[in-house]
């Protein structure tokens, strides 16, 4: 009997041993096997990483007058986890956002901790909808601060600004061009919930500070935009063309001073522009720059020494057979001086000052001034345009590319070769960015201007600005153009046929230093019925 008492008494011991260690052994197993694992699904539950969203920068023009900025508003988010009351919730909600209670329904019937409701909504609406929540005692809405860019000129300057994405990246213009400096840096906090949502701050995780984007200073003056965008307009009205471009330069520094192309578009209405009325045809636009053109085969004779400004040129009576087709004058010309070629604008004149310096010294000169590669200014999506080299020319293709033909270049390196005469003949890559700051105002990068090289000498530059002055007289084929108390250069071309191409490349200055010239491009192409 007390074997059987002392053997029912060790089993039960046994028992009781066995039965702690299988509990010891779990407390073990799970206090420190699992522990990452079940601490890792704990953090998931009540901890949440919060994004602190940086704000985009600013655009400003180069006298600090605003052209991009942001307006903060909200983003209505749900985690699923946390609805309390999904019926009441979607009512709630879909009364408040204006949205329709099946597209709320549909975005809270799934079981995800992030579901974006409704973006950009006004900080009024959310704080309208936030109080009515938290009276209803309904659980699971919560509100991100966020921004939205927003444009207050419209459409001046669409073209050179640009615009954002949903996400807040730049896709056109500047945006896209200085996205690295505009977006910033966003930041993060780790903060824990309780089980009715709400944060428990006391328990606040590992935290980085958002850096928001750096301001954009344009080169752009916005008085000098404004008086560009009525010219435009104006010509838009009286000509009627199917699109203009203008652009304003100082070809000393190659600063972007203006820029307008017709047709545009309101930035703050971008969903409904079409895609002819997005391009920034300033750089993307390719056309045979014409008479304006004539230029590069002048400044190619003189700065070769081959002519001087009042060497004689026989222009064949207005008629030039050469390589077997007929090349002919607007007018008959019987001898022109070489400055007399570019302020009558002969094509003829032009043809034999490119033979003078022959096929492959003209091309060398035509891609001196810039012309077959990109100008390397600050916007996406420039083309380099079109220049053959001689071995793909024909017989006549020194006669016909000195007059513009055969070629094809965009307004900017039009504008850009046109500012080396008004600039001591040294070309300089344009530029639209002035500099780069914080948004206290700490200068982060300051863009300075970039010679290329020394096209041709300060004389010959002097020699065909002379001559670019004398077409904006009344013996010129500009004399319209001519200004009353400012000292006008330039040139023009006229291509008729089924579009009439008007492309003056004018400089002006308002003193007697040449530094003090500024150089604008404008091409028009005009229906003609």
């Amino acid at each position: 009997m007390k074997v059987n008492s002392r053997t029912r008494c060790v089993l039960v011991c046994a028992a009781f041993i066995g039965l702690f260690s299988i509990f010891s052994f779990r407390l073990i197993y799970l206090q420190a096997i699992k522990h990452d694992e079940y601490a890792g699904l704990a953090a998931e539950k009540h901890i949440h990483k919060q994004i602190i969203h940086a704000e985009r920068g600013t655009i400003l023009d180069a006298n600090n007058e605003v052209l991009a900025n942001n307006i903060p508003v909200q983003t209505v988010v749900a985690d699923a986890t946390h609805l309390n009351n999904r019926p009441a919730i979607i009512d709630l909600v879909s009364k408040e956002l204006g949205l329709p209670p099946a597209q709320v329904a549909e975005k809270l019937s799934s079981e995800r901790r992030y579901i974006i409701i409704k973006r950009e909504v006004s900080e009024a609406q959310t704080g309208a909808l936030r109080e009515k929540l938290r009276a209803a005692n309904l659980r699971g809405i919560y509100f991100e601060h966020d921004a939205t860019r927003v444009y207050p000129n419209g459409s001046m300057l669409c073209h050179v600004i640009g615009f954002t994405d949903f996400d807040h990246r730049g896709i056109q213009g500047v945006e896209a061009s200085m996205e690295e400096y505009l977006h910033g840096q966003d930041g993060f906090r780790f903060v824990e919930h309780n089980r009715a949502g709400q944060e428990i701050v006391p328990y606040r995780g590992q935290e980085r500070p958002s850096r928001d984007g750096y301001q954009v200073h344009l080169t752009v003056d916005l008085s000098l935009q404004n008086i560009v965008e009525n010219e435009i307009d104006a010509a838009m009205e009286e000509y009627s063309p199917q699109k203009a471009t203008i652009i304003l330069m100082r070809p000393q520094t190659g600063e972007i001073l203006a820029m307008a192309n017709r047709p545009d578009f309101d930035l703050n209405l971008r969903a409904e522009a079409k895609p002819e009325e997005m391009k920034n045809r300033a750089i993307i636009d390719m056309m045979e720059p014409g008479s304006t053109f004539k230029i590069v085969a002048a400044a190619a004779a003189l700065n070769e020494r081959k002519l001087r400004p009042d060497s004689t040129i026989f222009c064949e009576n207005g008629l030039w057979n050469f390589g077997g087709a007929a090349l002919h004058d607007h007018r008959s010309f019987s001898y022109l001086s070489v400055r007399d070629v570019l302020v009558k604008s002969s094509n003829i004149g032009a043809a034999k000052l490119a033979l003078s310096v022959g096929d492959q010294r003209f091309y060398e000169y035509i891609r001196r001034f810039g012309f077959g590669e990109r100008t390397g200014i600050e916007l996406p999506g420039e083309i380099g345009g079109v220049i053959r080299p001689p071995k793909a020319w024909s017989k006549i293709s020194i006669t016909r590319i000195p007059m513009g033909h055969e070629v094809g270049v965009t307004p900017l390196q039009m504008t850009v070769a046109m500012a080396v005469i008004a600039n001591g003949g040294k070309l300089v890559t344009p530029r639209i960015i002035k500099s780069i700051t914080t948004p206290e105002g700490k200068t982060v990068s300051s863009l300075s201007p970039v010679v290329l090289r020394q096209v041709i000498s300060p004389e010959t530059a002097r020699e065909i600005g002379d001559a670019l002055r004398g077409v904006v007289s009344d013996r010129g084929t500009a004399a319209a153009a001519a200004v009353p108390g400012f000292t006008i250069a330039g040139k023009t071309d006229m291509n008729t046929g089924n579009t009439l191409f008007h492309s003056p490349a004018i400089c002006r200055r308002n003193t007697p230093s040449l530094s003090d010239w500024w150089c604008w491009m404008t091409r028009t192409p005009v229906n003609r019925s």
